[in-house]
């Protein structure tokens, strides 16, 4: 690994954080100073949604290979928790640049906060619901008098939206308050539950059947995708702070270096899986081989083939995905936003250039030719 890029996780990630939050930070973040032990090397601070894991696996790539110390930075990555809201983090300074998903974001913009999309990096969503196959849940308008569960904290709109459109009402289910794991869908408590393609989906099947004693198998399961009922919200991007980007030409020029090599990041990990994967538990993340595996080959999916190169901002995405925070309500009547979000929400300029720089370097940044790979999963994701 790369000493000159430093990792923050688990409790340290957790108290820096804090301490940032608690304004006792001692001036933040900065582009434009240098760190004594880096040499020459602009520090930057990128801060993640969640614990370490091959979610991010590109970040934490790209530190491991030198991607990012080939183009000048030396970046600190900070792991996320349920209680840390990384635009918050970025807009109080204490982070460069933050990973979060758009519809979460667009929250936080209509209540002032000045952030820009400046890389789309998943493409595809990654929410499912999934059901066991004896429940006969096929489609979204099986739904009607199933107990639905559903983790809400702004992960629900896929959902709901799906819901509308094959004409299910709240009051068709039942609606339950799910944890973040799947244990009331495996006791049986909820007949449909959310489920990430790359987390929870790979939870069930680290499980015992207890029928057959064996793991449960794609076989067992149903899953309604999001991408294919047409409510699919665009997730994982890089913000960044957008006054920022209008005044500070040397924080405007970083964007496009930590985009360029965090592209190059996720190139890596789509052509080298594995390697990858283990580069993220070396950084302390605490899920074991397989899952972590498994995590790596399905964001891959979700990012590879790129329609129009990764990170690019596609405007019918964007578009699909504004509309459904407008004209979506859950369950208590609110939906994510009142009114159409600023100019300033998304860029193409920025990524536009890194994926310029990219193809010039012979960096496959289409990945039209991928083909994931196949993983076997363990009990309990060993």
């Amino acid at each position: 690994m790369k000493h000159s890029t430093r990792l923050i996780t688990g409790v340290g990630a957790l108290a820096v954080t804090a301490l940032a939050l608690a304004g006792c930070s001692s001036g933040g973040s900065s582009t434009d100073s240098t760190d004594s032990a880096s040499g020459d090397l602009t520090p930057v601070t990128l801060q993640l949604q969640w614990f370490s894991q091959a979610q991010f696996a590109g970040y934490y790539a790209a530190v491991d290979q030198g991607f990012y110390e080939k183009e000048g930075l030396d970046v600190t990555i900070l792991e996320g928790a349920a209680d840390i809201v990384p635009i918050d983090v970025l807009t109080g300074g204490d982070a460069d640049f933050a990973i979060s998903w758009v519809p979460k974001v667009l929250g936080s913009i209509e209540q002032g906060a000045a952030v820009t999309d400046i890389a789309q990096i998943f493409e595809r969503s990654g929410t499912t619901q999934i059901s066991m196959k004896d429940a006969g849940i096929t489609s979204t308008a099986d739904l009607k008098g199933k107990t639905v569960g559903s983790w809400g904290y702004g992960n629900e709109w896929e959902l709901f939206a799906g819901m509308g459109k094959a004409g299910v009402n709240l009051s068709d289910i039942s609606l339950v308050s799910q944890a973040f794991d799947m244990n009331g869908f495996l006791a049986g408590d909820i007949q449909a539950a959310q489920a990430m393609t790359y987390n929870e989906y790979a939870q069930v099947l680290e499980t015992i059947n207890p029928a057959t004693g064996e793991l449960y198998t794609p076989d067992d399961l149903n899953v309604i995708d999001w991408n294919d009922e047409g409510t699919a919200m665009l997730q994982d991007a890089i913000w960044a702070d957008s006054d920022r980007l209008a005044s500070d030409s040397a924080y405007a020029d970083t964007a496009v270096k930590f985009i360029k090599a965090s592209i190059e990041g996720w190139a890596y990990a789509r052509d080298n899986p594995e390697e990858a994967a283990k580069i993220v538990t070396a950084s302390g993340s605490q899920l074991g081989e397989s899952h972590q595996l498994w995590m790596t080959n399905e964001v891959n999916k979700l990012i590879w083939p790129s329609t129009s190169g990764v990170g690019t901002i596609n405007q019918d995405q964007w578009d699909q995905t504004v509309k459904i925070a407008m004209d979506t309500p859950n369950e208590t009547g609110s939906t994510v936003i009142t009114s159409e979000p600023p100019a300033t929400a998304f860029s193409n300029e920025y990524v536009e250039k890194a994926l310029a720089e990219l193809k010039d370097e012979g960096v496959d940044v289409m990945g039209t030719d991928y083909k994931p790979i196949t993983v076997t999963l363990k009990e309990g994701g060993n």
